[in-house]
């Protein structure tokens, strides 16, 4: 079986080599023109298996230009499979444009299955994996990041995310914040390569797992429980909070914001819950 006039959206390792289909070794072979998210990056597997294929560099920062040219290929009965430098096109990857423009020309767009870094990620996490939700990279900057995490508290869904190394523990200490200590947590790093680990525990260990190392490094996928997960321990200690920091503010005679960071750690929920439960109280 041949390769036709089609966009071949072809998954490739994550990792370890030896993670491809031979589906897709047959298509990289057959094709006119392999598109490379970094044609070095995508050389090393190519030169591993003996493929020879030619290639051609379609990036975020010419995906704009370079998608009419592939385009054209195809419209003149050409082969192209899209590949990134790791795992499935499209998926925090460039490759969404190119499969649309190419259905809006009715070309064929095939998806030849393979690895994914988050699937292997929830698959391994121990957490429940009936029901989830993907939403790629957090966003950088700090504001922006804690209304996702506070958008997500009470889902009853798997989260997913990618995260850079050096932003990770940034991350893990807006997860406590907003989600509470007690939030279970999977970091999986470096799946399916020679240092994979997966670091499973609740928030706060996570947390302080992380903050003792010198070093962070590698490709990090972060799962967060669903917030069912620690449905009855979140709400009693919810209906509580209000209470336990005017006891505190009294008895000990601090100000409410210590009051909150004190009932947010007895808890194990977040001070913006805390805050919230005041709030809901109205402030006396």
């Amino acid at each position: 079986m041949s390769v036709h006039p089609s966009l071949y959206l072809v998954g490739t390792p994550i990792g370890n080599l030896e993670d491809i289909s031979l589906r897709a070794l047959r298509i990289l072979k057959e094709v006119d023109w392999i598109a490379c998210e970094d044609t070095r990056q995508t050389a090393k597997l190519l030169n591993h298996y003996g493929i020879s294929s030619k290639t051609i560099s379609y990036h975020e920062h010419n995906e704009l230009t370079r998608s009419a040219e592939l385009i054209m290929h195809l419209e003149q009965g050409q082969s192209i499979a899209l590949v990134t430098d790791a795992g499935m096109p499209g998926v925090s990857d460039p490759g969404f444009r190119l499969a649309a423009l190419a259905i809006r020309h009715k070309i064929p767009v095939v998806p030849i299955p393979g690895a994914s870094a988050f699937l292997s990620a929830l698959v391994a996490s121990g957490l429940p994996t009936d029901s989830f939700v993907f939403h790629g990279f957090l966003p950088v900057k700090l504001g922006q990041r804690r209304k996702v995490l506070e958008s997500i508290a009470a889902l009853p869904q798997t989260q997913i995310f990618y995260e850079a190394p050096h932003r990770l523990l940034g991350t893990l200490e807006d997860v406590v914040e907003v989600l509470g200590t007690a939030r279970r947590v999977v970091v999986a790093r470096e799946v399916t390569k020679i240092y994979e680990e997966f670091v499973r525990a609740t928030a706060a260990e996570v947390l302080a797992d992380f903050k003792a190392r010198e070093e962070i490094r590698g490709e990090i996928t972060l799962l967060v429980g669903r917030g069912e997960e620690q449905h009855g321990t979140s709400v009693v200690a919810q209906r509580n909070a209000r209470t336990r920091v005017r006891e505190l503010m009294k008895a000990e005679e601090i100000d409410e914001k210590e009051a909150m960071k004190r009932v947010a750690k007895e808890m194990g929920i977040s001070k913006s819950e805390v805050y919230r439960e005041l709030q809901k109280g109205g402030k006396k």
